[in-house]
């Protein structure tokens, strides 16, 4: 991995990604930080470790919604929930961010795709947010899923998931600077710190 940027490992389909896709690009111009962005299937991980984190837990998962709703608030962001979850075209959502981030699109798409989901309730992976996401970004819907659903891509995606799982990332987002892991959207300011000072600062 290069040492020039802070990687942001990230899946669409994890609540708490919202805030940091909604607003990292904000962050890296205002810190003068770059972020590689880094889509993987953190649902694979997941399941291999037994990590079923609000699936039949109806009181973790009310928390949850309330924890992101205040957080957005925070940050200024739209948000309203309980929204689709989890979602049913998970790997879909995921591979049209690699095919965006291979054809210069991807950031936008991610952002556009979130919106959607969490302050629209439209499921990324899923019409109607996947054609509107798209046709905002000038793509062509058609073209953008069978890219998606080519070799090439699945490849891409899934030797991004096997250096995830190498690097020990269980969850998004995860921002790695060098071989430190900072996990949670509240860890960002953790890996700015690593990145700038190589420790913690208050």
């Amino acid at each position: 991995m290069a040492d020039d940027a802070i990687h942001f490992w990230f899946s669409t389909g994890s609540t708490y990604t919202y805030l940091s896709v909604s607003r990292i690009e904000h962050v890296a111009s205002t810190e003068g930080v770059r972020f590689d962005w880094r889509p993987f299937s953190v649902r694979a991980i997941m399941r291999e470790q037994n990590n079923i984190p609000f699936a039949g837990k109806p009181v973790k998962s009310a928390y949850m919604w309330r924890d992101l709703e205040r957080r957005a608030a925070m940050y200024h962001l739209p948000i309203k929930v309980p929204a689709p979850y989890p979602l049913k075209e998970f790997d879909l959502a995921n591979r049209l961010v690699v095919l965006g981030l291979a054809e210069g699109w991807g950031k936008a798409y991610a952002m556009a795709s979130y919106r959607r989901w969490l302050a629209d309730g439209q499921e990324p992976g899923c019409e109607p947010n996947l054609s509107a996401s798209l046709r905002e970004l000038g793509q062509d819907p058609a073209r953008c899923v069978e890219r998606a659903n080519g070799d090439d891509v699945v490849e891409l995606y899934e030797a991004a998931t096997d250096e995830a799982r190498e690097l020990g990332i269980f969850g998004s987002p995860t921002f790695a600077v060098g071989r430190e892991l900072f996990w949670g959207d509240d860890r960002l300011d953790d890996a700015l710190s690593w990145f700038r000072h190589g420790r913690l600062v208050s």
